[in-house]
């Protein structure tokens, strides 16, 4: 299983790489979301984790690039901006799931292993 993860701040990059192969994922890792976004022209991923708010390319356009690329990419939205208004948008968009920050590394693991289960079922 191949993961994008965005986030403009580092440190999130950097706790969250380590803990996810741990799992045993793929994950490339983007703090530039346009750099993110051109990766994603060029590369299939099973699960795009991306923050919301970033300069460039904000979650959302990223979250509309990938439906309309790789409608079968799984996308999660972490964000320390998920008002009622952002998390409804996010889902209007096609978005799997929405994750306040600050958030526990578990728990954003046990909805990317969720989803990777669903996707190995979904292509049996």
């Amino acid at each position: 299983m191949r993961i994008l993860l965005v986030d403009d701040e580092a440190i999130v990059c950097t706790r969250l790489k380590p803990a996810l192969e741990k799992e045993g994922y793929l994950v490339e890792t983007f703090t530039d979301s346009v750099k993110a976004r051109n990766r994603l022209e060029e590369q299939r991923f099973d699960i795009v984790v991306t923050d919301i708010k970033m300069a460039g390319v904000d979650g959302l356009e990223l979250l509309k690039f990938v439906n309309g690329r790789w409608p079968d990419t799984r996308v999660i939205i972490i964000s320390g901006y998920a008002t009622v208004d952002v998390t409804r948008t996010a889902f209007q968009a096609g978005v799997c799931d929405v994750i306040a920050k600050p958030f526990k590394i578990s728990q954003l693991k046990e909805l990317i292993n969720r989803l990777a289960s669903e996707i190995r079922e979904s292509n049996q």
